[in-house]
């Protein structure tokens, strides 16, 4: 990583009251001894959504190209960027193979973008596994999630009424 950049560290976590259902997402960003906590849901969305909204939400609140080091309990998303998975889905048009389509390409396609912009290192975290700022993260989420009058996921909603 680049000694010359903000060093950041963001941790992430999405939650869905059924899935698909209600979700929020929770992040934490820490730097030096700043702390920002942000969150926010959808009134139909899935739980893997929530996990890269977080992401994005985190990564889009810095202001300048920071060092960052991004900590999720989501598997799909650490695979995916980490495994170089959605950047071929993106490579092949949204496709996962020749018949099926990729998943949530609206927010693949604002991650991958964001992640151009700094340099992100993802890691795993273990969820419900006791560290503090995860767990933060899951509270942030859930209660999100539990909002009344929550906004439409338009990439999901959009997404379902295109499948029907």
């Amino acid at each position: 990583m680049d000694e010359s950049l903000k060093e950041v560290t963001i941790y992430t976590d999405g939650a869905c009251l059924g899935n698909p259902g209600a979700g929020g997402y929770g992040v934490v960003l820490l730097y030096g001894q700043h702390r920002k906590e942000l969150s926010g849901g959808f009134r139909l969305t899935t739980n893997n959504r929530m996990e890269m909204m977080a992401a994005i939400v985190g990564l889009m609140a810095l202001k300048t190209k920071c060092a960052v080091t991004l900590h999720t309990d989501s598997q799909y998303l650490v695979n995916a960027i980490i495994k170089g998975w959605a950047q071929q889905w993106q490579n092949n048009g949204w496709k996962r193979n020749k018949k099926e389509k990729a998943k949530n390409p609206d927010l693949w396609e604002q991650l991958l973008s964001l992640c151009s912009q700094h340099e992100v290192k993802f890691v795993w975290v273990k969820g419900h596994a006791g560290i503090e700022e995860n767990e933060c993260c899951d509270r942030l989420a859930v209660n999100a999630a539990q909002q009344k009058d929550l906004p439409s996921d338009r990439g999901y909603e959009d997404y379902i009424n295109s499948e029907l």
